[in-house]
């Protein structure tokens, strides 16, 4: 079984690979926290074990084999954190710590139940796709808030990267699901006005950056899950 560091690395050598294409060291030191020599030691320890392969100047690739363990650690961490908020009644911001510890110590048997016992879902708390068992991943068409021309939208996805986003999200009453009217964008600074069940609230730009939503018009037709 590979450590939890290995499994650590490969899961955000793939979360950087699928948002900015290029994985870097110094990128990979900066997300981890980790000296970019200790960084180095393990990139070279991932491609003597097959796992990523790693060109100068170019940066560091997921093999086949490396995608695929990443692909199963994200898969038991979104099941995890679904479990604490559906079963334990945990706060989608206070979810995130408890499944990185949840995820290393995970059988295969035990990640059958924990699917089957949640009824096979396909999104997590924050809404980011579950992998399937079989290792595929069918993230949804959507744009960040900050980015959308369309003044109806529905919340499919909030980031969670940083735990004050999704607790400033609950303040606002953004869920995921939730439609909101853009009443008015500001140029200068990029922020918005926004209806949300009747209230008004201005959201800056950063924060919109981290809120995924899907056009209204976008969805006639179509089930609502």
């Amino acid at each position: 079984m590979p450590s939890e560091n290995v499994e650590n690395y490969l899961k955000r050598i793939y979360a950087i690979q699928l948002n900015d294409g290029r994985v870097s060291t110094s990128s990979l030191s900066d997300k981890l926290q980790i000296s970019p020599a200790s960084v180095s030691e393990m990139i070279k320890r991932l491609a003597d074990d097959g796992n990523v392969v790693y060109k100068p100047y170019k940066g560091v690739e997921l093999t086949e084999k490396g995608r695929k363990k990443a692909i199963r650690i994200i898969r038991r961490h979104r099941l995890w954190e679904l479990f604490l908020v559906k079963v334990l009644k945990y706060q989608w911001d206070e979810i995130h710590e408890e499944a990185e510890r949840l995820e290393h110590i995970t059988s295969e048997k035990l990640e059958e139940r924990l699917d089957e016992f949640l009824g096979y879902p396909s999104i997590d708390p924050h809404g980011d796709a579950i992998p399937t068992a079989d290792g595929v991943v069918h993230d949804r068409d959507v744009v960040s808030l900050a980015e959308t021309g369309a003044s109806i939208v529905v919340v499919r996805r909030v980031s969670d990267e940083n735990p004050e986003v999704l607790r400033y999200s609950s303040r606002l009453g953004i869920a995921l699901k939730k439609q909101l009217r853009v009443k008015e964008k500001f140029q200068f600074d990029g922020s918005l006005r926004v209806d949300i069940e009747g209230r008004e609230h201005f959201i800056s730009s950063k924060m919109a950056e981290n809120i995924f939503v899907e056009p209204v018009h976008l969805r006639k037709g179509k089930n609502d899950g």
